[in-house]
């Protein structure tokens, strides 16, 4: 029993240890935000890693899970007679629910290892240090360009997972269900509301901090070379995704539970 509970404040207490380090990151990452000077060029180079080099992946997620939700929807409304209600079903769980979270979850699988592998690599291979002896401070330098980009470039993306999810449940609706065009369309209009929209937008505006802030921590902070590397690449994907989804639970119920 004593072992037991060994173990278990051992667990807390590395818990505790890695949620204040991810935290100090973010708040490291507030302080040098605005502080001169502005690499825009860094800036843009990662905002092109993190967001184009991800948009065909979030094109083919936010497509078919368009088509799949509709295929789901239909045969679920269809019990109470309300096939109607595709679209406008459709457009509200795009907008406020699996828009951002697949959009959080692809970019977190692609752009987030990436993060950590990379400045992994730059720490067991000492370039982190050789940062810092040439007085160029590694959290302007390498963690707030990383960070903003991911802020930036995860909404948007989030938008065109939206419209594409929408796009491909209305072909599904209207060439395989024979669903009125019409009809999926008005109740769209008639039931999704702009406020839709920009609550998923804030959802995956705080998922593209939280994927960014852990792939920066585990690389910063990685250590024991190549295996440790490896590590903080697996942990990264794991703590986001698990992130991501908890996150989305506190935010959906600040949104939308009143």
């Amino acid at each position: 029993m004593a072992r037991f509970f060994e173990r278990l404040g051992l667990l807390v207490a590395a818990f505790v240890k890695d949620l204040g380090g991810h935290l100090l990151m973010f708040l490291q990452f507030l302080r040098w935000l605005f502080v001169p000077p502005f690499r825009f060029r860094i800036l843009f180079k990662q905002m092109e890693q993190i967001g184009v080099d991800s948009f065909m992946v979030v094109v083919l997620t936010g497509s078919f899970a368009g088509m799949v939700l509709s295929f789901e929807t239909y045969h679920a409304l269809r019990m109470f007679s309300a096939e109607s209600l595709v679209g406008a079903t459709l457009s509200l769980s795009m907008t406020r629910e699996l828009g951002p979270v697949l959009t959080g979850l692809m970019v977190a699988g692609r752009a987030g290892s990436a993060m950590a592998a990379e400045l992994g690599t730059m720490r067991v291979t000492e370039q982190i240090d050789a940062l810092t002896a040439m007085a160029v401070n590694p959290i302007k330098y390498l963690i707030v360009p990383r960070i903003l980009a991911s802020a930036i470039m995860v909404p948007l993306l989030t938008v065109m997972c939206d419209f594409l999810g929408i796009l491909g449940g209305y072909f599904i609706s209207v060439s395989v269900l024979h669903i009125s065009s019409g009809v999926f369309i008005g109740k769209i209009l008639r039931y999704t509301e702009l406020s839709d929209l920009y609550n998923g937008l804030i959802k995956a505006f705080v998922f593209g901090l939280i994927l960014s802030t852990v792939g920066c921590y585990k690389g910063f902070n990685a250590s024991g070379g190549a295996e440790g590397v490896g590590r903080a690449t697996t942990k990264t994907v794991v703590i986001s995704c698990v992130s991501i989804l908890i996150a989305d639970y506190f935010l959906t119920a600040f949104m939308f539970g009143g």
